[in-house]
């Protein structure tokens, strides 16, 4: 926590964590479970950004994105003098960090919308909730999975993003058409890149 104290520090060390795929079961890791076990999936790295920042005047703010394939994302997100900005781990390329270059949370939001679409997945709406509202649930630093946290943002009320179809649909095709030809994900097509925090070394050498 010393170590780690702007949002690009902690980036740096979440790309640098593999990715946890959950190979023995489901887990949902409090920052002292991700330490202890060196992997992350989404949520548990939005959820360690959030016990490391604050420590350095972050609040604990987290981004939650439903999808239409219900293959929801979570993300930490903060703000700073030039606009917000955001945290994540993924297993997709484009669904890593934001430099805090956005107006607002919608639009911070908006900018993983295209990144999103994948064979199924789609952005439907999304949420910005303050994990203070967990009150005395130890969220931070619990040796048991904190499944509460997960319930939690299931249940909170999201604003919904309105897209087209059509364009949502040129996308999709895009993205099958280039998994046809390279048998990877895509990230260097996608617009916005130079907002975007740099990637994981596993994505990064890959065009």
């Amino acid at each position: 926590m010393a170590r780690l104290r702007t949002p690009g520090q902690v980036q740096a060390w979440l790309n640098a964590l593999p990715y946890n795929t959950e190979v023995g079961g489901e887990t949902l890791r409090s920052f002292r479970g991700v330490v202890r076990t060196g992997t992350a999936h989404c949520l548990e790295a939005a959820l360690s950004a959030a016990v490391i920042l604050e420590q350095h005047g972050y609040p604990p703010l987290v981004l939650s994105f439903e999808s239409l394939d219900l293959l929801d994302h979570v993300i930490f997100v903060y703000r700073t003098r030039t606009g917000w900005g955001s945290v994540a781990r993924s297993r997709d390329p484009g669904l890593h960090g934001r430099r805090p270059l956005f107006a607002t949370p919608r639009a911070l939001a908006l900018s993983y919308f295209e990144s999103y679409i994948d064979f199924t997945g789609r952005i439907k709406a999304y949420a910005v909730v303050d994990l203070r509202v967990m009150g005395g649930y130890d969220w931070r630093l619990s040796d048991k999975n904190v499944w509460k946290v997960e319930q939690m943002l299931l249940d909170w009320p999201h604003r919904r993003i309105t897209s087209s179809d059509r364009k949502a649909d040129a996308m999709r095709r895009r993205y099958r058409a280039f998994r046809d030809a390279h048998g990877y994900k895509p990230w260097k097509y996608y617009r916005g890149r130079e907002r975007w925090t740099a990637l994981p070394e596993e994505f990064a050498r890959r065009g």
